[in-house]
């Protein structure tokens, strides 16, 4: 299963054309940490994580994580040994809080953008996510709740994702 970015507004998964919005300067094979671009390219995705005091567990055949409060994700390209990973939230590293106020990151895909072997200043923490409203993101791809878990129902663990 593949996912396909098609334009700025359209993610295609199955026979399933669902709206979405991208980074705010559009889509770049040279993503910078950053720019607020999305990256092109073809990516693995990695789990599901969600906020379980708000949503019950979707219905997908993603591992799903729970989000907890102490939960982050470092986007510091001078900090290599967390750069682009999951890490536990703590003030010495700057990191992009996954528990928030807002309802953007209730669900939310991680995806496998310089990701292995994060090389820095290459950018992080480019997920799919929630959105109310379609606004341009700092480079994620953001879709409404009720689309997003349309996909989760479709995909599963081997779907990759390819944004061009």
């Amino acid at each position: 299963m593949i996912i396909y970015l098609k334009n700025k507004h359209t993610l295609e998964v199955d026979d399933f054309k669902l709206r979405c919005s991208i980074g705010k300067n559009g889509k770049s094979k040279k993503k910078k940490e950053g720019d607020k671009k999305t990256p092109i390219g073809y990516f693995k995705i990695e789990n599901l994580y969600y906020r379980s005091d708000r949503i019950k567990k979707p219905s997908t055949k993603l591992k799903c994580i729970k989000i907890k409060k102490n939960m982050g994700w470092c986007d510091d390209p001078y900090d290599l040994k967390n750069y682009n990973k999951l890490i536990k939230f703590n003030k010495r590293i700057k990191c992009e809080k996954l528990f928030r106020k807002d309802y953007k990151y209730d669900l939310l895909i991680p995806i496998k953008y310089n990701f292995l072997k994060p090389v820095k200043f290459k950018g992080s923490c480019i997920f799919v996510h929630l959105t109310n409203n379609y606004k341009p993101t700092l480079g994620c791809i953001a879709m409404k709740k009720k689309d997003f878990l349309i996909m989760l129902k479709l995909i599963n663990k081997k779907t990759k994702i390819q944004i061009t």
